[in-house]
């Protein structure tokens, strides 16, 4: 297959993906009220198409991860969307905060890059295993999920502590537990969600992949 070819079958890759993160993030798919957050499935088409199209390919759907997840707060706005769009009043103010875009992108373009090292990194310790490659992908696909979560997490406790306190009507100082809580509770289903679909799917699709090459 020759280079042109090449790009081309991983851009119609990358656009697939692009429509699944769309698709998802904007239907209650992949993004599912639970009171002050949403969770969210996204992340896995989009560490899945990390580890198919590389790192760079990989920030782009984490870039469209952020997009939808701005999309998705600021039409259809929960307690805590003032966290991922400035378009939505930050609790006590009138206006928006621009370091939502920070916690909206960031942490999600992350997840389009950071699984595709770990994944390659644990491959070579493997040498290359095919029975090893499943047990790379889940813990990629992990490794996607808890970045996601956590980052996504610590950065509201850093950039909103008083408004994310005043929403939830509890002290400042109890923000911590709460956020940690959090991580604890969506972070870990959405860890063993991307540990077991990533391979699951993954695997099917890299196969796919290397038999057209």
């Amino acid at each position: 297959m020759n280079q042109a070819t090449v790009k081309y079958r991983d851009f119609v890759l990358l656009a697939l993906f692009t429509a699944i993160v769309f698709v998802l993030g904007l239907t209650p798919l992949g993004m599912v009220p639970l009171g002050l957050i949403k969770a969210t499935t996204l992340h896995i088409p989009v560490i899945i198409g990390c580890l198919l199209l590389g790192p760079r390919y990989g920030a782009v759907l984490g870039a469209m991860f952020g997009l939808v997840s701005f999309l998705s707060n600021t039409m259809s706005p929960a307690v805590l969307s003032f966290a991922f769009t400035p378009l939505v009043p930050v609790p006590g103010t009138p206006n928006g905060s621009p370091l939502s875009l920070v916690i909206c992108f960031v942490p999600r373009i992350l997840v389009g890059v950071v699984p595709w090292f770990v994944y390659r990194g644990l491959q070579k310790l493997m040498k290359e295993s095919s029975r090893g490659e499943i047990l790379s992908m889940a813990i990629a696909g992990a490794s996607g999920a808890i970045l996601n979560t956590g980052l996504v997490m610590s950065l509201i406790y850093f950039l909103f502590r008083d408004a994310y306190a005043s929403v939830n009507g509890i002290p400042v100082e109890a923000v911590a537990g709460v956020v940690l809580g959090v991580v604890g509770t969506n972070g870990v289903a959405e860890t063993a969600l991307a540990a077991v679909l990533t391979p699951a799917i993954g695997k099917i699709l890299l196969s796919l992949k290397r038999r057209r090459m």
